[in-house]
């Protein structure tokens, strides 16, 4: 992880400033961080968290600094004044003092594994719900050593005694892991969140999600538990300081008080009657195909996966193949990933129907933001209808082997999570990357830097220079086939009257 001190480019003086903190967390990070605040020196500038975890020992210390510091944090990327698309923090654009202009976004910006432990911190906690903070269960590294020994012994009343030992060498016999959380490490673990004001069951999220595989915490349920203080609302970005309790209407900070006005009082409600509506659970991936707009003149069509891969998501893949009847319509992921080979199968499939991939989320029709797929929107016979989006959409850990076995395989704005393989996996993961066409020698050159835990996310244009993607969708466009119907006027996407175009596919949806 590097810390940067940023400032607005319109900054001219005194303006608030943020501390852009991204990059994994390392053993290192909190000696790097301590000379960050010292610099700072009692200014209270806001902490931007974008980075894939790391170290849990490290995020502690980092977490109680910040409390200490009495500083807020928000989940957001930085992008700095002048800096490319596939560098957003470039080292031309930092001064040697430290300080950098630039901007922060929300979009595509992520608080994953052991970052959420370190942005607890906060006096202040925030994030957009554009952004995604997720979760999994703690990997524990065990170094094995074989230390070598000269003894000396000597014969007392015909016993052996040893009267001296001096280690003579040191070997690294390999390393073990355990997600087994033994009882000082739980312990740890949740005095450390209610020392920072955290629910204990953030505990059992984690612990619901193995370590290839993440659990992004809704934005209802990070409030519920304290992970989240506030909202940004779409005014407000990461980086801006919360309101004081009589700041001008005019200041720039997050959370501003809405303007009181006089309004007729209402009976008070039992609480039950006004609890939120229920949150949805992590469930197995299933797939549904989708349409939006009007097919008889131009739409769009997709197949829409979302959901953790397991090992009966194959099966399913094939029985929506089925319906298709030879159409190639793109399956349009959005997965935490899960089992490995499941997804091998996967992307076999898609590969020899050759279908074109991508990353999007989907959302029905009256449709809660929580629940986007609600079961009410969905079809019961034929297509369903709905909207794709690449912004916030994710295709973490094994899910990016599916996407990548797509022909074509482009994505917008969306996140993706690269996988490691343990040793036992190994050599079939470098197979399939040379059956799905993919140089695994480049990939092997950043798998040191991927955690065995849960991944790392990497930016689009760094995912089209490793291969994994050979395509990326404009910025204000979105996932999907576009279908030029019988109707269709002549347009830039429809340049002359097709003969005959099918409307949305007829197929049951199960």
């Amino acid at each position: 992880m590097r810390f940067i001190l940023v400032h607005h480019p319109l900054c001219v003086e005194n303006c608030p400033g943020w501390i852009s903190a991204e990059g994994r967390i390392t053993s290192d990070t909190p000696g790097q961080f301590r000379k960050i605040l010292k610099k700072i020196g009692g200014r209270k500038l806001p902490i931007v968290f974008r980075s894939e975890g790391g170290d849990v020992e490290a995020a502690y210390a980092i977490g109680r600094m910040i409390l200490k510091a009495g500083l807020e944090t928000a989940v957001g990327g930085t992008r700095l004044k002048d800096c490319p698309a596939d560098d957003l923090r470039c080292n031309a654009a930092i001064a040697n003092d430290g300080t950098a202009l630039g901007n922060t976004y929300s979009v595509g910006a992520y608080c994953f594994s052991a970052c959420p432990l370190a942005f607890a911190g906060g006096t202040e906690r925030v994030a957009s719900q554009w952004a995604l903070i997720g979760v999994h269960q703690i990997t524990t590294i065990y170094n094995k050593v074989r230390v070598s020994y000269r003894i000396e012994y000597k014969i007392v009343n015909g016993k052996k005694k040893e009267i001296s030992r001096k280690e003579v060498g040191r070997k690294s016999a390999g390393q073990s892991s355990s997600t087994k959380l033994g009882k000082k490490a739980t312990a740890a673990l949740t005095g450390y969140l209610k020392e920072m004001g955290v629910s204990a069951d953030l505990v059992g999220l984690m612990m619901s999600a193995t370590p290839d595989s993440i659990n992004i915490v809704p934005a209802a349920d990070s409030l519920r538990m304290g992970l989240v203080t506030d909202m940004l609302a779409y005014n407000e970005w990461p980086g801006m300081p919360a309101c004081g309790p009589d700041v001008a209407a005019e200041a720039v900070c997050h959370g501003h008080r809405p303007v009181e006005t006089p309004v007729a009082k209402m009976p008070v409600q039992d609480a039950a009657a006004t609890t939120g509506e229920s949150l949805p659970k992590t469930r197995p991936m299933d797939f549904l195909l989708m349409y939006n707009g009007n097919c008889q003149e131009e739409c769009m069509q997709w197949i829409a996966a979302d959901g953790d891969i397991t090992p009966d998501t194959p099966a399913r893949l094939e029985a929506i193949l089925k319906t298709l009847g030879g159409r190639k319509l793109p399956v349009v992921l959005q997965s935490n990933g899960g089992d490995m080979d499941a997804a091998f199968a996967m992307g076999r499939m898609i590969r020899t129907a050759g279908l074109e991939t991508s990353i999007g989320r989907t959302q029905l029709p009256n449709c809660p933001e929580l629940d986007p797929r609600c079961k009410a929107s969905i079809a019961k016979n034929g297509p369903t209808k709905g909207e794709v989006f690449a912004s916030r959409a994710y295709c973490l850990s094994t899910c990016t082997l599916v996407l990548m076995s797509g022909t074509p395989r482009i994505v917008g704005y969306s996140s993706i999570g690269l996988v490691r393989p343990t040793t036992a996996e190994y050599t079939k993961f470098l197979a399939y990357f040379d059956e799905m066409g993919i140089n695994a020698e480049r990939y092997e050159t950043v798998m040191p830097a991927i955690s065995t835990e849960r991944g790392r996310i990497i930016l689009p244009s760094q995912a089209l220079e490793l291969g994994i993607i050979d395509g990326i969708i404009p910025y204000n466009e979105e996932p999907g086939l576009h279908v030029c119907g019988p109707e269709a006027k002549e347009s830039l996407r429809c340049p002359r009257k097709p003969e005959a175009e099918a409307g949305p596919v007829a197929a049951t949806v199960n």
